[in-house]
């Protein structure tokens, strides 16, 4: 309901999952609370998730490994997404953590990605997003949100 900025589960027993943002928005949330502690020249990592303030003094940024490329980031958000660390095999077939909305199951699909934003919140969100959308959807989505998103089999689009 945009009114009142609500939601209502129309599904007996439907919940909602905040895991395709939750460890970015944490590491968001702690690296804030390290700029009110007069500390900026932060990076907090929150297991695949990058939330990077200000540069370290006398650099022009962080150094960060992503998609088997260097970059020089501050003041970004970098989040990583794919079925490689997390799935479960079941008969010959891998199912990501991962749930395709079309389908109601777990991606069978190894493509990865790994998104550059604004804040961690939203390269998570992305990630996510970027995962589950084919062709070049997730280039669309990533410009809209003014992000780089790199995937396995993608050229990086900006």
């Amino acid at each position: 309901e945009p009114r009142t900025r609500t939601v209502t589960l129309a599904v007996p027993g439907m919940q909602l999952d905040l895991g395709g943002i939750a460890k970015g928005y944490a590491a968001d949330q702690m690296l804030a609370e390290l700029r009110r502690a007069g500390l900026p020249h932060a990076l907090v990592a929150a297991s695949g998730d990058l939330a990077i303030g200000d540069p370290p003094p006398g650099q022009p940024g962080w150094t960060i490994a992503v998609s088997g490329s260097t970059r020089v980031l501050s003041n970004r958000g970098v989040s990583t997404s794919g079925p490689s660390e997390q799935y479960v095999e079941i008969g010959a077939v891998r199912y990501a953590h991962i749930v395709d909305p079309r389908s109601g199951l777990g991606l069978v699909h190894a493509a990865t990605a790994a998104v550059i934003a604004p804040s961690a919140t939203l390269a998570d969100a992305l990630a996510t997003a970027a995962v589950v959308l084919t062709g070049d959807k997730a280039q669309r989505l990533s410009r809209r949100w003014k992000a780089v998103c790199l995937r396995s089999t993608e050229v990086e689009q900006q």
